[in-house]
């Protein structure tokens, strides 16, 4: 039986080497370009559970921090256009709070244009029953936007 206190070494699961794959942002700009927001959550979220396991800082690292306001963002346009407004009015209350720390731009991404995307589409929620239809049809954002890193 072990306990807490078995100080007997134990194999542990080898660190995965630092990559800066989250950095890239050819696949994400795609899948936020195409409408593909649930994609493109699950995108966000497998690079900031990456980084936060790799990251001394973990969940304060800056970049974390970075993807996470990404990932209040696209989930916020994601419920919008799925009939889930009182959900898309938290996500962009909080997407607005995280985002406004890294404008214009952080990592290379413009972050101003999702911002004007999100407070455009903030007011139009105000008042709507939380499973409403999205109030803007055609439903058109602001695209990712991005300059290509040095590899």
């Amino acid at each position: 039986m072990t306990s807490i206190l078995d100080l007997s070494p134990r194999e542990f699961a080898p660190p995965e080497a630092p990559s800066n794959a989250h950095f890239q942002w050819e696949e994400l700009a795609h899948l936020w370009n195409s409408n593909d927001l649930a994609a493109a959550h699950d995108w966000i979220n497998e690079r900031w559970s990456r980084l936060i396991r790799n990251s001394v800082a973990g969940q304060l690292d800056p970049e974390a921090q970075f993807l996470q306001a990404l990932a209040f963002a696209v989930l916020a346009l994601h419920f919008t256009q799925h009939g889930n407004q009182e959900g898309a009015v938290l996500m962009i209350d909080d997407a607005l709070i995280a985002l406004n720390r890294f404008r214009p731009g952080f990592l290379g991404v413009r972050v101003d244009p999702i911002i004007g995307t999100l407070e455009e589409l903030r007011p139009l929620l105000a008042g709507l029953a939380p499973d409403a239809d999205c109030p803007l049809w055609p439903f058109v954002y602001a695209k990712f936007d991005y300059r290509m890193q040095a590899r």
